[in-house]
C-alpha cells in the first residue's frame, strides 16, 4: 500500500487493510471468535455482497469462454 493511502487497521492483530470491507471480511475469517456482534454483521454483509460480484464474474467469464470457443470453431469450420 502507498504510504501516504487511508488505512483501516485490524485491532486484534494490527494488519493494514485498504478499505473497510477488507477489513470486516478479515477480521470474520481470521479472529471469528473474538469479533462483536457488530463487527460479524459487518461481515456478513460484505461477504454477501463479495458473493454476489463473485458470481456475476464467473458467469461473464462463462460466457466469454463459450463465445470465445464457438468463434473458433465457426472460424475453423470456414477455413
Amino acid at each position: 500500500m502507498p504510504p501516504d493511502a487511508p488505512v483501516s487497521e485490524c485491532e486484534y492483530c494490527a494488519r493494514p487493510f485498504e478499505s473497510a470491507g477488507l477489513l470486516a471480511l478479515h477480521r470474520g475469517r481470521a479472529h471469528g471468535s473474538a469479533i462483536t456482534e457488530g463487527e460479524r454483521t459487518a461481515y456478513e454483509e460484505t461477504y454477501e455482497a463479495e458473493s454476489g460480484q463473485l458470481q456475476r464474474f464467473r458467469l461473464k467469464a462463462l460466457a466469454a469462454l463459450v463465445l470465445l470457443y464457438f468463434g473458433l470453431l465457426m472460424v475453423y469450420a470456414v477455413v
